[in-house]
């Protein structure tokens, strides 16, 4: 895996995605996550939705401080792209909205974070045409949405076209696609299971990296440069709530996998996965710092 270009990047939002309205995992995770990050001596892309920066600015100024990117994750962790998949009330916003949404959640996060956000994510990797020329319009040099588990045709980081964000083109923004094993046999209608989050905390480290590995000796026998793109969140990193979770006006019972070892074993095996991949040759960049 020598001199293999890997992209961490830490997406910061509620408790379990979208389904807490909380920032317990924010505020105590991401300093394990900065320690890591420290102990290893590599860094990453932290990509803040609008609200998560504004309520945890402290949060915001320790990854900054720590010498990571500021990137950003939609206003509210929002569907902005196009679905891949129905989740109940959770419809896409129109595609005429998506730039005055992405304009707001880079001046909130700019506001708190003093830089400008360079890099962006979709929440779910629901990326689309539309957020890719609104990323453009603002200046973004990189956009990490691509889900390589379903649209399967790009590897390696691109600039996408203005007119279909999943073919090459003539725009500046470099599209970044995201660690999937592809060399595996997919059971998902989805291809989901190729994408391989959250293996390294309800498997493990290894398990993940027998992936990593089988996708690197897929990538080179095609004489594709591999490129690994992932993406954690804070929350992983601290024990979540178990069971029915009661808010508002009615209560929500999250997929186990979505929540099992959140926590001590999560960071033990992010440990390991860091140490794995430098003893492999990985070398980490920061997403805005990715060329096509």
């Amino acid at each position: 895996m020598s001199n293999i270009k890997v992209v961490i990047g830490i997406d910061t939002e509620t408790d379990i995605g979208s389904w807490t309205p909380w920032y317990e995992g924010l505020v105590n995770g991401t300093p394990i996550v900065l320690d890591l990050f420290r102990k290893h001596q590599i860094t990453g892309t932290f990509y803040f939705t609008g609200d998560a920066a504004r309520k945890n600015p402290g949060t915001v100024q320790a990854v900054k401080a720590a010498g990571h990117e500021i990137g950003c994750h939609t206003l509210f962790h929002e569907t902005i792209g196009d679905a891949l998949f129905d989740i109940p009330g959770m419809m896409p916003i129109l595609p005429e909205e998506v730039p005055l949404r992405l304009k707001l959640a880079t001046e909130w996060v700019e506001d708190v974070a003093g830089v400008r956000p360079l890099s962006f994510r979709c929440p779910r990797l629901f990326g689309s045409t539309a957020v890719v020329n609104a990323l453009e319009a603002l200046g973004y040099r990189t956009d990490a949405s691509y889900p390589m588990y379903f649209y399967r045709e790009r590897l390696t980081p691109y600039h996408p076209a203005a007119d279909d964000w999943t073919k090459e083109g003539s725009l500046r923004l470099v599209e970044l696609p995201n660690f999937a094993d592809m060399a595996m046999e997919s059971k998902d209608e989805f291809g989901r299971d190729r994408d391989q989050w959250p293996l390294f905390r309800t498997a493990g480290a290894d398990e993940l990296m027998r992936h990593i590995d089988s996708y690197v000796d897929f990538c080179t026998r095609r004489k594709v440069e591999p490129f690994l793109c992932f993406y954690f969140h804070p929350w992983e990193f601290w024990p979540m709530r178990q069971g029915l979770i009661h808010y508002g006006e009615g209560s929500v019972f999250p997929d186990p996998f979505l929540i099992e070892n959140c926590g001590p074993y999560a960071a033990e095996q992010f440990d390991l996965l860091l140490a794995r991949l430098k003893a492999a040759g990985a070398v980490f960049h920061q997403a805005k710092d990715i060329t096509a």
